[in-house]
This record gives structure tokens, sequence and C-alpha cells, in this order.
């Protein structure tokens, strides 16, 4: 084996010890549909880091606003918004326009 080869593996090994032999795992993406005035199935799982985008298939627009005021999306009929998890902790979100559209998020640390 080469000097070079050597010291390659050696900084693979030593990335893969790093944070107790797993890799950092790259934030994932999801998507809820709003539609019939309802929030699609609400994605398990998340992680800080994270993205949601969320659709609106109805005709009218809708929110995604969080009770704590952390967020506060604004999504007309027939688009899209991303929205980046920022902080761990369970958000309890509703439709400004329609309060009876009603969902929890459970974002865990990284």
């Amino acid at each position: 084996m080469t000097a070079r080869r050597g010291l390659a593996m050696a900084a693979a090994l030593a990335m893969l010890s790093v944070g107790g032999g797993a890799l950092a795992q790259a934030p994932s993406r999801y998507a809820v549909t709003m539609a019939d005035m309802s929030y699609g199935p609400l994605p398990a799982n998340l992680k800080v880091g994270d993205t949601i985008v969320w659709t609106n298939r109805d005709t009218v627009p809708h929110t995604v606003t969080a009770r704590d005021h952390s967020f506060d999306l604004r999504i007309p009929p027939g688009k899209s918004a991303p929205m980046v998890l920022q902080k761990p902790g369970s958000f309890a979100f509703y439709c400004t326009y329609h309060t009876m559209m009603r969902g929890k998020l459970t974002v865990a640390a990284k």
C-alpha cells in the first residue's frame, strides 16, 4: 500500500468514526398537500434541517400558521411553499382562513 493510499484510508476511517460511528445524515424533504379543505398526511420523524414543501390544491388560499408564531406560510391556490424546520419541538399549527384545518409537527434535534 502506498503512503498516499494509506493516508486516504485513514482519513476515510476518521470520517466514519465522527459522531459515534454514524455518518451525518442529509436533511430530508417531505411534501404535504392541502386539498378538500384539509392538510394531507403529516410526515413523521422530522428533524431540524428537514424541509416540508406545502402545496395548495384547493381553489382558495391557505396558511400554515404556528400557534407559537414561529412560522406563518401563506399559500395561494395552485402554489407551493417550502419550509425548513429551524428548531426542535412540538408545533401546533392551523390555517388562519379555515380554523378547522389544524395539525401538529414534532421536530427532533439533528
